[in-house]
């Protein structure tokens, strides 16, 4: 069973993609011709499970003007059945392949071999639940330096901080349930929740 928090999915969907188009960095010259865009997506999920959140970023860059085949390619790679080993061999794919951007999802197996890869090409991470700054990938939040930025939520780190804003509006409270997705960040985030 999936279950979705639709307003973070939207939110999470629009900065990612803020981010993939400011790392792009387009110029809207007239005489220039349009440029054919390749962006690198590497996952740490396979494609079924990846796929509604593909689907959203494609259409979301159809809306804006960049639509595969015409515009824009977008090279898939996935570290199916969890082994994540393959993510440095997948991540130099995508770097030999010169894409302009590479997008990353599912934390830090799959930022690290990314960054590892290349220090030039954009790397936008989408989704994530980890900090980038405790797991060294960038110097601050405010000053990401080198070619990582992207979204995060800090899920894990805010855990606590939510429970406790909600037991100061419903002071009465004595037990909340949480439904999550079965996927191994949320198991943790269910164990931060419950040691807060």
């Amino acid at each position: 069973m999936r279950v979705f928090s639709s307003q973070w999915s939207v939110v999470s969907h629009a900065l990612a993609l803020w981010a993939v188009l400011l790392a792009l960095c387009v110029s809207a010259e007239a005489q220039q011709p349009k440029k054919f865009f390749r962006i690198g997506y590497l996952s740490a999920q396979d494609a079924a499970i990846e796929s509604d959140r593909s689907e959203a970023i494609r259409l979301a860059l159809r809306e804006l003007g960049y639509i595969e085949g015409q515009n824009l390619a977008i090279e898939y790679r996935y570290v199916e059945a969890k082994k994540y080993d393959r993510a440095r061999e997948l991540a130099a794919e995508l770097v030999h392949l010169r894409v302009d951007l590479i997008m990353v999802s599912g934390g830090a197996r799959v930022i690290q071999p990314a960054k590892n890869a290349t220090k030039t090409i954009p790397i936008v991470m989408v989704g994530q639940g980890v900090d980038p700054v405790k797991g060294g990938f960038v110097e601050s939040l405010a000053r990401p330096d080198g070619n990582l930025t992207g979204v995060t939520m800090l899920t894990r780190e805010l855990s606590g901080k939510r429970l406790e804003l909600l037991q100061e509006i419903v002071s009465k409270i004595s037990r909340v349930a949480v439904l999550c997705e079965p996927v191994p960040v949320a198991a943790l985030e269910v164990k931060d929740l419950q040691g807060a």
